[in-house]
């Protein structure tokens, strides 16, 4: 098995680590018995818990050290007594930043009704982007944020951002404006560093509508963000609300419950109600919301899309075929975050049987991005004795991802099932990719999957989860050349007529005229 990526390592004098691996660390109640020289953050300004973690590192015996960010931005530790003394600040302020917060969001029930008629001409957007997720360079939510902009600006909008980070593929021009979280009170407690970076952002954005407000706010609803809610209620300006799942059911199904679930959970229906447009991406979003008590005229499903431009059968993949010695050879591609609802450990098992029954030269598999999932998928894999004929690149620039995905003869979209047995609500922007890229793709039947592609037509599809299906069709698609062209051709034509970020931005300016 070929890898390549970024991870922490040792030296024999000092050792530059990752913050997650001192929290790791900490939850296993281990000390550090090696010398920390720096500590890897993605922003130097926005560290969760840093008091908690300065406080354990000065028990384990560490006092020369520094935190560094991706720019290159370097910050000294404090002094073991500013630690404890922020510490205890935190500690008797929770109660009254919770307070604060829940005050807020009640006040803005009360004073965010959604409007009734519009402005027609929505020539101006103010976009929010407010996630506290730093130097993200790929992804789905890349590719999305990325493509609805320009898909605005493609129909002539004047889009003004305010983000709390660089977006990738966005030209920034004159109206991009970042408004980076800084985590001071209250960044020792759970949630808490999302709430007051509501403060943060209004104060960020008050001037900007003293001589002139947007035709709209259309704002990525992120955790406990309320910003788009409240110039809504100030302004009297229409709120489009993008919804992309709940993070309370993120939370229970897909890593840890919130500690302040209910807030959360007040903070998120708050939105939701606010908002005079809705836009989720599937069929089982929308269920979910009806059953919320949002009006239905109100939420639009809007599947993700691509940049058909970007991702096309004329990108040249001879370049990653010749770096990884691929000459020759049947690739069969995935990419992604490897996160839990990607399929990516029933994709590497696939892998493994697949080699048991066809121990084949000409079949390589090249497996794009990195996550949470690669360990699992690392370990299984190395239990094949094929294992070299699988890639794994690490994590994929964005920009560079068109090129990695040309190189592939295949394309993989193995998810799964969600794990409480509740309809998959997801919306893939790998597969709109996969199509631009006019391959063949293997893709599980499974909800938003099944509909967008036909099986026979667009591609092969499998039962969701089924080990033994994946690895049954990755042998038939590899074997046969004429059914790859054929699948790969027919999902090109299918994603251009219905699937660009211009439909998906379209359809949305289309339901806001009431079209």
């Amino acid at each position: 098995m070929t890898t390549q990526g970024s991870y922490p390592f040792f030296c024999l004098v000092y050792l530059m680590i990752k913050k997650q691996e001192i929290i790791h660390c900490l939850r296993t109640k281990h000390l550090f018995k090696h010398k920390i020289k720096q500590i890897s953050v993605t922003n130097i300004r926005a560290i969760t818990y840093r008091d908690v973690l300065e406080l354990y590192l000065y028990i384990s015996g560490q006092r020369d050290y520094q935190w560094k960010d991706s720019t290159g931005e370097n910050l000294p530790r404090q002094s073991i007594i500013k630690t404890v003394i922020n510490l205890i600040k935190d500690l008797l302020a929770w109660f009254f930043l919770y307070w604060f917060h829940a005050r807020k969001t009640t006040l803005l029930k009360k004073l965010s009704k959604p409007q009734e008629t519009f402005e027609q001409k929505f020539n101006s957007i103010l976009f929010l982007r407010t996630d506290h997720w730093f130097n993200i360079k790929s992804g789905g939510s890349v590719g999305h944020l990325s493509g609805v902009i320009n898909g605005f600006r493609t129909f002539g909008k004047q889009v003004q951002i305010v983000s709390s980070d660089y977006l990738v593929n966005v030209e920034k021009e004159d109206n991009f404006q970042i408004c980076k979280p800084t985590y001071e009170l209250g960044r020792n407690l759970p949630n808490v560093p999302e709430l007051i970076y509501n403060k943060q952002l209004i104060q960020c954005l008050e001037s900007k509508f003293e001589n002139h407000y947007p035709s709209f706010i259309y704002q990525r609803y992120s955790l406990g963000n309320y910003v788009g809610v409240y110039l809504k209620a100030k302004y009297k300006i229409p709120y489009v609300c993008e919804y992309n799942g709940s993070f309370i059911w993120m939370g229970k199904n897909w890593g840890k419950r919130f500690f302040h679930e209910k807030l959360i959970h007040k903070i998120e229906l708050l939105n939701l109600k606010a908002a005079d447009l809705v836009v989720v991406v599937s069929q089982p979003m929308k269920t979910e919301l009806l059953e919320r008590g949002i009006e239905e005229q109100k939420i639009l499903v809007n599947p993700n899309g691509v940049d058909t431009e970007k991702y096309s059968p004329a990108i040249s993949g001879n370049s990653i075929r010749q770096k990884y010695h691929l000459d020759k050879k049947i690739v069969i591609g995935f990419i992604g975050t490897f996160g839990q609802w990607h399929g990516v450990i029933e994709m590497a098992q696939a892998i493994v049987r697949f080699f048991e029954r066809h121990p084949n030269d000409t079949i390589r598999f090249l497996l794009i991005g990195d996550g949470v999932l690669m360990p699992q998928v690392q370990q299984v894999i190395n239990q094949s004795l094929h294992n070299q004929k699988v890639i794994l690149t690490g994590s994929v620039a964005q920009e560079e991802g068109a090129s990695y995905l040309a190189a592939c003869d295949i394309f993989l979209s193995p998810h799964i099932p969600n794990p409480d047995g509740s309809k998959f609500f997801g919306s893939p922007t790998k597969l709109f990719e996969y199509m631009g890229m006019g391959k063949a793709i293997i893709a599980s039947d499974l909800e938003q999957i099944g509909e967008i592609l036909k099986h026979g037509k667009t591609a092969y599809l499998v039962p969701p989860g089924e080990v033994e299906a994946l690895a049954d069709a990755i042998a038939v698609v590899a074997e046969d050349e004429t059914l790859r062209i054929k699948l790969g051709e027919n999902a090109r034509k299918e994603v251009v007529a219905k699937y660009t970020w211009e439909r998906h931005v379209e359809r949305i300016l289309d339901k806001l005229n009431g079209r």
